[in-house]
């Protein structure tokens, strides 16, 4: 866990501070300052737009009977990106918009599959299911 919790706390946050030093002398603080609010409403409104229609995908495969696993992983996958729009910073902007767009999305689920079954198969993750 320590392994996870070191870059999220330290080095990603010294990375952004970097990266708006950088942005700062290149394009100067008022557009680096723009930049971080556009991409931050941008990143809201696309979270919104890519969560009701996903709601409504979950809600088609519920009515139908059918597992809704594609869409709960879509859930996830918008709500960490538009959480990551919303932190100021280019890299976790680069991230967010990652989980937003349905292209690169299905990347992402690929490789959270990927880790769920390896998880899995290595008795570090179970499921229980009471009826």
């Amino acid at each position: 866990m320590l392994r996870f919790l070191l870059p999220v706390f330290i080095i990603i946050p010294a990375i952004e501070v970097g990266l708006f030093i950088v942005a700062g002398q290149y394009i100067g603080i008022p557009a680096t300052i723009g930049m971080i609010l556009l991409t931050g409403i941008i990143g809201a409104w696309l979270a919104k737009r890519e969560g009701l229609h996903t709601l409504n995908e979950f809600r088609l495969k519920m009515s139908r009977g059918e597992l809704p696993g594609e869409s709960l992983m879509d859930g996830g996958c918008i709500i960490a990106g538009g959480a990551l729009l919303l932190t100021p910073g280019f890299l976790t902007d680069a991230i967010g918009f990652f989980l937003l767009f349905p292209p690169t999305r299905l990347l992402a689920k690929r490789l959270l599959k990927r880790k769920l079954k390896s998880a899995y198969e290595n008795g570090q993750f179970s499921f229980y299911w009471r009826k």
